[in-house]
């Protein structure tokens, strides 16, 4: 079975006319699938935008044939009934098409709201929460629920004929193994080999054995070295910090004013950078290798229509060819 790559619609990068064009681009350049952020603000000014995720997706899945997915926080800046909502119609309008990720959130997003910003524990324990909500909604019941999280007499009346895939996106190991048993597959992001490694066992370790693996690699590639890491650290010089300090910074600004001292050599330690598709092609086969049965690449930087047009031409056809040359993983 080969591998599915997919091309990441960052929202806080560009607008939402703009990714709908990349989208559309990258279908008839050879991606498969895809997906995007729900971000509520950018990681920082030079980014920029912040479009509706579920606006987009809805228009994205018209506008194509590819399968979309999209990262959501269920537990604080929305309330889990309504994502149901959001998923089930999607889902009921485009069946097959749509998966849900659900995560613990970062304050940048939702502590707009200006509620208390808990600590990791307790928004696992929302999240925990969140997902059994959905779960009991798309199953038709009618749910009333006093915990972390408050829902009474709620139904959902329109259902697809199957509920969409429910991953669990996880930074950690830890975090990986406590998803295992609950997620139908998991989304974790592109680090060191080792960290993914982790991550992978973890996950399969917790109950996930068998279910899908789904990776969002950061890469910048641009016409020239130095471009793709000029542009790398223009857009995602924000992006480099641990997961445990940046899921409490709570604006752009505060992001910004974090990155003041962050050098380009800083961000290429977390990002993908090279000109050369080859090497990506490497970097991206050595991931196939960990298992994971989908890609969602995300060129950091600006250049899109040339990351989609060369990937489409010189890397997927590179994957899919040595996909179909390997022997089948736990997960195929």
């Amino acid at each position: 079975m080969q591998p599915r790559l997919g091309y990441h619609a960052s929202h806080e990068q560009f607008s939402p006319g703009a990714l709908l064009g990349y989208l559309k681009a990258a279908q008839q350049a050879g991606f498969d699938c895809g997906m995007c952020s729900d971000h509520f603000h950018p990681w920082g000014e030079a980014q920029g935008q912040s479009g509706f995720a579920w606006s987009w997706l809805g228009a994205a899945l018209q506008a194509t044939d590819l399968p979309l997915g999209v990262v959501n926080a269920p537990a604080f800046r929305y309330h889990p009934a309504l994502i149901a909502q959001a998923a089930a119609t999607l889902a009921q309008m485009y069946p097959g098409r749509f998966w849900l990720a659900v995560g613990s959130g970062e304050a940048i997003n939702e502590a707009i709201l200006g509620q208390r910003w808990p600590d990791k524990a307790e928004r696992n324990a929302r999240l925990l929460e969140a997902v059994q909500l959905i779960r009991a909604l798309w199953a038709g019941e009618q749910v009333t629920h006093h915990g972390l999280l408050q829902l009474v007499r709620a139904r959902l009346y329109t259902l697809p004929a199957q509920p969409p895939a429910l991953f669990a996106a996880a930074l950690s190991p830890q975090t990986a193994r406590w998803a295992g048993a609950w997620a139908d597959g998991l989304i974790t992001v592109s680090a060191h080999t080792e960290t993914l490694r982790a991550i992978v066992e973890a996950f399969r370790e917790g109950g996930g054995e068998g279910k899908p693996l789904y990776l969002q690699v950061k890469l910048s590639y641009a016409a020239t070295d130095e471009a793709a890491l000029a542009g790398a650290h223009v857009q995602w010089r924000t992006n480099v910090f641990a997961a445990e300090l940046a899921e409490d910074v709570a604006s752009p600004a505060a992001f910004d004013a974090m990155a003041r001292y962050v050098t380009p050599a800083d961000v290429a330690r977390h990002v993908r950078v090279s000109s050369d598709p080859a090497r990506h092609a490497h970097w991206l086969q050595q991931d196939l290798a960990l298992g994971f049965d989908a890609l969602l690449l995300h060129n950091v930087n600006g250049e899109q229509a040339r990351f989609i047009e060369t990937f489409g031409a010189k890397v997927l056809p590179q994957l899919r060819q040595a996909g179909a040359n390997s022997p089948p993983t736990r997960n195929q």
